[in-house]
């Protein structure tokens, strides 16, 4: 018995040493890092890097979900790769290139099936989560775009070429695929809202946006501020806005304007306009503290070293600030006390007290980009 108690402390010490020590996942998250091919894993608490793991691919466009045990993160680069990285033992798990060109992608509710999202050849190409083997292939004809995780193991995704959303459903033994025609032009990226009803698309080829009730037996296009900009001219559009960073609060969705300076509000219920409020530049993020009292604003280039922060009582601008050169990303702790910045030109990760403004601290990262913490596996569409 002596010598079973120092055999299984022996392979403690083993594993820790393995791991750098017991973390608990729920306290980590991966950092882009956009140039190098690789992620940083960093500690919430510690406002610090773990370890960077690298051999990732072109992540010059790369965004990541994760397992609903909070333990795996599947990355998706722009060469096609998709990379299952293990965080708990900071390794790459498996990695396939699966396309020419990818856009992004989604884990399925029940966490079995990771679909990504193709530009080239097209399409969306769904794979078993634990084994990175394909599960199905489907061919659209069209760049697509706008890929989410719906409940009900389905995935909903739009073509950028043919103006439509499909659903694919997994609940059988093969993919059911319901078509939506007259979605609008060019739907361009979409985000389907927490309660995981309602999916909206934006346009790049009309003014407004296009809804879609998942709940209803026939989902049929909702037309979404329809010609928000008629009779002004527009600005030329340096940056599309990322739909994923809408904010909720309340009753409103706030979400960047495309081509303009200013964000909108929309009411989450009826769908209509309810005011608007100028900012700084062509808003790119327009992300809600989590608790809804504060929606943090970033920006397209030239003006994209800057943070604004409205307050959601008033609708105006309360702070303003500039944690330096292509603050790219935003991203809060899961109560929302604090915010991480990447300011990609800077090299640095910079994290502020949400209430205060204060900053708390930095972290070097190389052409840092998106910044992914775990609290992300326990919600839809993230």
């Amino acid at each position: 018995m002596k010598f079973l108690h120092m055999l299984l402390a022996v392979l403690a010490l083993i594993g820790q040493s393995a791991t750098g020590g017991t973390v608990a996942t729920g306290d980590l998250g991966l950092v882009i890092e956009r140039a190098s091919g690789s992620v940083l894993l960093v500690d919430q608490s510690e406002r610090a890097v773990l370890h960077r793991i690298e051999g990732l691919g072109d992540l010059s466009h790369a965004s990541l979900v994760y397992s609903p045990d909070q333990r795996f993160a599947f990355v998706f680069g722009r060469d096609g790769g998709l990379t299952k990285v293990d965080i708990v033992q900071r390794r790459i798990a498996r990695r396939v290139v699966q396309a020419g060109n990818s856009i992004g992608g989604a884990i399925s509710d029940d966490g079995t099936l990771v679909a990504v999202s193709n530009y080239e050849p097209g399409g969306v190409r769904v794979f078993d989560a634990e084994t990175l083997e394909l599960v199905a292939d489907i061919p659209t004809g069209s760049k697509t775009v706008g890929l989410v995780d719906a409940p009900g193991r389905r995935f909903v995704f739009s073509l950028w070429d043919a103006g439509e959303t499909w659903i694919a459903d997994f609940t059988g033994n093969d993919a059911r695929i319901t078509r939506v025609e007259g979605m609008g032009a060019n739907p361009y990226d979409a985000l389907i809202t927490g309660d995981g009803r309602h999916y909206i698309a934006g346009l790049f080829g009309e003014d407004g946006l296009s809804a879609l009730d998942l709940w209803a037996e026939t989902p049929q296009p909702i037309r979404v501020l329809a010609g928000y900009g008629r009779g002004e001219t527009p600005l030329p559009v340096y940056k599309m806005p990322h739909l994923e960073g809408w904010a909720l609060t309340g009753r409103d969705f706030v979400l960047p304007a495309v081509g303009r300076h200013e964000v909108l509000w929309v009411d989450a219920r009826e769908f209509v306009e309810t005011g608007r409020t100028n900012t700084h530049g062509q808003p790119v993020f327009a992300m809600a503290r989590p608790d809804g009292r504060q929606v943090w604003v970033n920006f397209a280039h030239p003006l994209n070293d800057t943070i604004q922060v409205i307050d959601t009582l008033t609708r105006q601008v309360v702070h303003e600030f500039k944690p330096g050169p292509a603050a790219l990303h935003m991203e809060f702790t899961p109560r929302g006390h604090e915010v991480w910045i990447s300011v990609r030109d800077a090299g640095k990760v910079m994290i502020y007290d949400t209430r205060t403004f204060e900053k708390l601290g930095e972290i070097d990262a190389e052409d840092p980009s998106g910044i992914f913490f775990t609290a992300r596996a326990h919600r839809i569409g993230l």
